[in-house]
């Protein structure tokens, strides 16, 4: 299809007209108009604080420029906001080629973490209601759009030289879509082409990272363990799932919640169960009860057993659209990330080398380095012995170090793992043990000298457990997972002493 020319566009004037006042009237006039002014003055400062308070806001986060496979007229434009608050979007617009084009939002609104689609048409988008519809004529052969408010202030620009677009497909109709929403430099680098109404883009690299851990080489017959882990998180509040998978390969089993959403001793309500009990897709929620506040860290948030029923090959485990992570207002931005089981393969990665670990640049880190295996690795895996004796995946790098730097006590042995990982089969894990040297052991607040606010931090945390509410892994000195009178002997013992 020909690019689209002849864009249509109008200009409305608003002409404000009073009659003509006396001059008793004209003196209360001009006062009024002052205060408004004034007024309007102290709103915009309050605003552009507020602004600076939340970041980016709402951006442009998908172009679907070539229109639809059932329609190439059928184009629509995404908003995203990237904040947890509401955004009134009545009276703001997106400008298209200069002006060549206005886009006005009579009115709608935007959740927190939410998404606006601007439809062509209602049937533009199929199963999702438009925010708004309004006339698009986008051009294939580029256009730049602008985003601005109510108030007129250019919010977002994309494609701003107005050549050809960063991304999408006139022949596949694939869109143009936002890698990470929060970043708003108009950059080619920051698009790619997908087509995800109303959801989180398929290249999607920003918000919550959410995985699926379990080893990657397993045999027929063998149950295996899938864990969902999820990155550092604020305010979490509640979670569904859905993990899609081939039943010729793999057969749920049962699943097991985590945890994490129980602190503070909170009641959970998890649930599980096959989409129509039939094996395929496996559907997991779990919210807090009474409470309306969430809770924060990074942690596995359950676990999955699923039986291995193929002889060989390889099978996806992967989440469905369905997946969401909310805070105690709305919908968080996440980045789901799938998991390949290779049945009956052996695993083609060997250990790594040169493993050392030594104080990281930061006082209270310790930095993790190793050379690749002979035949190379896809990322590495890091594991940390924890107060369970149990290790667990603290983080993954695609290069050879990694940096510890989360609550580690001074003086105090930690044991680490790092495993290679290609094509989705990982090797045997390689280990090594370190200390952090620079501080004392018993300076909770970090000041350097071990006194009465370390003893006040020990007293508010004492008889804790890892995962209660007032636990604080700073306390834990003795790495146990529980504040008890081994910490408060540790303290006793360097009271007094000071960090040179």
């Amino acid at each position: 299809m020909p690019a689209k020319v002849g864009k249509l566009f109008s200009r409305e004037r608003h002409l404000l007209s009073f009659n003509k006042p006396n001059m008793e009237n004209l003196k209360k006039w001009f006062i009024w108009a002052s205060l408004v002014t004034l007024a309007g003055q102290t709103a915009a400062v309050n605003m552009q604080a507020a602004f600076a308070l939340t970041g980016v806001g709402v951006v442009i986060n998908e172009v679907a420029w070539a229109g639809t496979t059932e329609n190439s007229n059928d184009e629509w434009i995404e908003l995203y906001n990237n904040t947890s608050a509401q955004v009134d979007l009545t009276g703001w617009q997106i400008v298209d080629d200069n002006g060549a084009s206005v886009y006005q939002v009579t009115s709608g609104m935007v959740a927190g973490h939410g998404f606006f689609l601007i439809e062509d048409r209602e049937e533009a988008v199929a199963n999702v209601t438009a925010g708004a519809v309004i006339g698009l004529s986008l051009a294939n052969s580029g256009d730049s759009l602008v985003l601005k408010d109510a108030g007129g202030n250019v919010v977002d620009t994309v494609n701003g030289g107005g050549g050809a677009w960063y991304a999408g497909s006139n022949t596949s109709k694939a869109t143009m879509e936002r890698k990470d929403p929060a970043m708003t430099v108009d950059s080619a680098d920051n698009w790619a082409s997908g087509g995800t109404p109303a959801m989180a883009n398929t290249n999607y690299a920003g918000g919550v990272k959410v995985e699926l851990l379990g080893p990657s080489s397993v045999s027929k017959n063998e149950v295996v363990t899938v864990s969902v882990k999820i990155g550092q998180v604020e305010d979490l509040y509640a979670y569904g799932v859905e993990l899609k998978y081939d039943p010729a390969f793999l057969n749920f089993v049962s699943a097991e919640e985590g945890d994490f959403l129980k602190q503070g001793g909170t009641t959970t309500a998890f649930s599980s169960g096959l989409e129509n009990g039939q094996q395929g897709v496996l559907v997991i929620g779990n919210a807090r009860l009474n409470t309306e506040d969430g809770v924060s860290g990074s942690a596995e948030i359950f676990n999955a057993d699923f039986k291995v029923v193929g002889a060989s090959g390889s099978s996806n485990l992967s989440f469905g659209s369905g997946s969401f992570l909310a805070d105690s207002v709305g919908d968080l931005p996440t980045n789901f990330q799938p998991l390949t089981f290779n049945i009956g393969a052996s695993a083609s990665v060997g250990t790594v080398g040169g493993l050392k670990i030594e104080a990281g640049d930061a006082r209270y880190s310790l930095e993790i380095s190793w050379t690749a295996p002979a035949n190379g690795a896809d990322s590495y895996i890091v594991m940390k012995k924890g107060a369970d004796g149990n290790f667990v995946s603290i983080g993954t790098s695609q290069v050879l170090s990694f940096v510890d730097d989360k609550n580690l006590i001074p003086n105090l042995e930690y044991e680490y793992q790092v495993i290679a990982v290609k094509g989705g089969v990982q090797g045997s894990a390689t280990t090594i043990k370190g200390s952090e040297t620079r501080g004392v052991k018993g300076d909770f607040d970090r000041s350097d000298r071990v006194d009465g606010r370390d003893l006040e931090k020990l007293a508010k945390a004492y008889g804790s457990k890892s995962g209660d509410q007032k636990f604080d892994a700073w306390a834990d000195t003795n790495y146990d997972g529980k504040i008890d009178g081994s910490d408060l002997i540790d303290l006793g013992t360097n009271f007094g002493m000071k960090y040179q």
